[in-house]
């Protein structure tokens, strides 16, 4: 068998008409054997697919052909053939669902108005230099910083991207809007969209890091600013970038330490429940609750 891979990209351009963009897409990801998610609108494209090495090396020579696609950093990790069950291939009126469409503006250079480009040592090379001033602002649904994120960052109470709006809104964050804010996520499309967001409200030095956590960590490990796992939006759930990774995720249960999110239980529930691997023998503790209402908006994947 050839060696499986994963690809997670991004890219904002203007797009005049992402239905025959779509339609290229999936005939492209068909021809190659590829599976994964790929969401499109005027905005650009945003996907994650995983397959045969070479069907996706060609994958990327052929995306790459679109004008506006020429520069999209693609970020690769290993992956086993069976990471994704299909190929979804959707157009959006947003890449990630903020809900304000109208709101981004973007050119042929991306988006316009957004944070600060910072590569993985320059964001550690400002906190040497402003030390506590500066404040990581996690760009994620919140229940992804349960297993990882930047040491003392602020994990907004959000379970989806719909969230960020309004708690942005909420004055809660008006005695930060002056200081130094990194804002990160997965791989990076969310801080494109919420580092713009923010900036639009208020808040004056704001900047995101280039390629998210997935670049942070392959370049500087788990010796650093970054602790735990990072969540990904595949089969695989979750992934550490050295064998040095601390387990900060505690098990619903019994409070044990874990970084494995399960499935619940209930046939129509997207939500996942983070257990210890002896809780997660028991069918109880996989059993729908309630209060389960994550994934239904979870559409993104960086």
């Amino acid at each position: 068998m050839e060696l499986q891979k994963i690809i997670l990209y991004y890219g904002f351009a203007p797009i005049s008409d992402p239905e025959a963009v779509k339609l290229w897409q999936k005939t492209l990801c068909e021809s190659l054997g590829l599976k994964g998610r790929i969401l499109i609108s005027k905005h650009g494209i945003n996907g994650t697919l995983g397959g045969d090495m070479s069907a996706l090396k060609k994958y990327v020579r052929q995306t790459k052909e679109f004008a506006g696609f020429r520069k999209i950093d693609f970020k690769w990790s290993d992956g086993t053939g069976e990471d994704f069950p299909r190929l979804r291939v959707r157009v959006r009126d947003e890449l990630v669902a903020f809900g304000v469409p109208d709101e981004l503006v973007v050119n042929a250079k991306g988006v316009v108005g957004g944070g600060k480009h910072l590569k993985p040592r320059e964001v550690d090379q400002l906190v040497a230099e402003r030390g506590d001033e500066v404040l990581f602002f996690d760009g994620r649904n919140s229940w992804e910083a349960k297993i990882g994120k930047f040491k003392n960052a602020i994990v907004p109470d959000v379970d989806t991207t719909h969230g960020f709006i309004q708690d942005l809104e909420s004055g809660k964050y008006d005695d930060i809007k002056d200081k130094p804010i990194v804002t990160y996520c997965t791989g990076g499309i969310r801080c494109e969209v919420l580092s713009a967001i923010m900036i639009k409200r208020g808040f004056k030095e704001v900047y995101q890091i280039e390629g998210g956590i997935v670049r942070y960590g392959e370049s500087q490990g788990d010796e650093s600013l970054w602790e735990g796992s990072l969540y990904v939006f595949d089969d695989r759930m979750n992934i550490n970038f050295t064998d040095k990774a601390k387990t900060i995720g505690e098990c619903e249960k019994c409070g044990g330490a874990t970084s494995r999110f399960r499935n619940c239980a209930g046939l129509s529930c997207k939500d996942l429940i983070l257990l210890c691997d002896d809780c997660a023998e028991k069918p109880e503790n996989l059993a729908c609750q309630p209060d389960h209402t994550r994934g239904k908006a979870i559409t993104q994947v960086g």
